[in-house]
């Protein structure tokens, strides 16, 4: 999908290995948490980012609880949707509309995912601990964990498009995964998710943008072998 990235069959390699492997770790969470296998682990991560003493507060000081909760806003809908538009516009500004596009419909797609999945397996949010932020659907999986990683992976792709330096390429990629980790650590933090709803978060979502991006590549493979396209004409 990069123009300046790597697009060929070893980039095609690497995403299908990623969207494997995230669907296997997504499917060995859902079974650990469905059997109560996680529980134990679960409980004692979440008491480990609480004082001892009182599971209502959370460890350290009260401008490390704002900071806390200011991320995992970068992992919410309303700043996701608004990056997403703003660079979408852009693009479309550029002429790059198949980048646009693909933008559109990897994070529509995976919202969409990430809120079955919630449906279907039901899981109520944790109560061993007061929340710091107010939540309306159910925790498997954590929708913050798993659209920040679609999302930011979807536009450091869309990026490198643009970048011919290998070196700030990976840096872009690493920003973009560093940034859902946190999003997913402030949810546990905020008391709001168990460890393994985050967990399988992020693991749907690299799943789903690697997804996305193979459709992508394979879509824009299959137009230019059959429809030579001039150069300069948007390419996903």
């Amino acid at each position: 999908m990069p123009e300046h990235g790597d697009s060929g069959p070893a980039g095609a390699r690497r995403a299908a290995g990623v969207a494997i492997g995230g669907l296997v770790c997504f499917a060995l969470l859902a079974l650990a948490m469905t059997q109560g296998w996680s529980t134990a682990i679960d409980e004692a991560v979440l008491r480990a980012f609480r004082v001892p003493t009182d599971l209502s507060d959370p460890l350290g000081p009260a401008w490390f609880e704002d900071t806390m909760a200011e991320y995992t806003v970068l992992g919410g809908y309303t700043v996701l949707f608004t990056l997403a538009v703003l660079l979408a516009i852009a693009l479309v500004l550029l002429g790059e509309r198949a980048a646009a596009v693909f933008l559109a419909a990897a994070l529509g797609s995976g919202t969409a995912v990430a809120q079955v999945a919630k449906r279907f397996f039901d899981r109520a949010r944790p109560d061993l601990v007061d929340p710091l932020d107010r939540t309306m659907t159910s925790a498997f999986p954590s929708a913050h964990a798993t659209v920040s990683m679609v999302a930011y992976l979807t536009l450091a792709m869309v990026i490198v498009r643009f970048v011919p330096r290998h070196g700030l390429r990976v840096y872009v990629v690493v920003v973009a995964v560093a940034l859902s980790v946190v999003i997913g650590i402030s949810r546990i933090y905020l008391g709001v998710h168990w460890p393994t709803d985050v967990l399988a978060g992020w693991s749907l979502g690299a799943s789903w943008a690697a997804i996305c991006w193979l459709a992508a590549h394979l879509l824009s493979r299959s137009r230019r072998n059959g429809h030579p396209m001039p150069l300069g004409h948007s390419r996903m």
